[in-house]
């Protein structure tokens, strides 16, 4: 292995070990939003739709109130997709992707590094959430697995991926 290879290759496992020890500091992807404003038992309720189970919460706002990020991260995705409608995908601490659709705008383009409260885009109803209220779908997921997690649930083997953004928000 040449010197400037090892270079490379511990510099990246540098980046791997700081990513996956930095504090994510959450907050409310809703301007002014509250816990009162999404149901504490949404995340994984089912049946729900073609996905099976929900794997996020609906923070309820009105349209075009800021979607922001919850933490810092860099913005990996913007677009349109038939189920969430506007969408944004952004990877934050721990290598966890942050999901947020439903919306009515999108303010952010791809690859665009972001701090905790930036303005993302803003609360609507595209996607399959036409003519319903207008809500932000929020859901975390980890690129690195949970194991424990897994339970008997339908589709529960999917939870050591996905984390309850309830919880998260919570700091539980």
């Amino acid at each position: 292995m040449t010197p400037r290879r090892k270079k490379v290759l511990i510099g990246l496992a540098a980046v791997l070990v700081i990513v996956l020890l930095l504090p994510e500091w959450p907050c409310i992807p809703v301007a002014r939003a509250t816990t009162r404003d999404w149901n504490l038992k949404s995340f994984w309720y089912g049946p729900w739709g073609r996905s099976g189970v929900h794997k996020g919460i609906d923070i309820f706002a009105p349209k075009g109130t800021d979607v922001i990020a919850p933490t810092y991260g860099i913005v990996l995705l913007r677009g349109t997709i038939p189920v969430g409608g506007k969408v944004v995908l952004m990877i934050g601490p721990k290598f966890r992707l942050h999901y947020f659709a439903h919306l009515d705008a999108i303010d952010v383009g791809p690859c665009r590094p972001v701090l905790a409260g930036h303005v993302l885009g803003h609360v609507g109803s595209t996607g399959n959430a036409e003519g319903k209220p207008p809500h932000l779908h929020y859901a975390i997921l980890s690129l690195l697995p949970y194991p424990w997690r897994v339970d008997s649930s339908v589709q529960g083997w999917k939870k050591m991926f996905y984390l309850n953004p309830d919880a998260w928000l919570r700091g539980a």
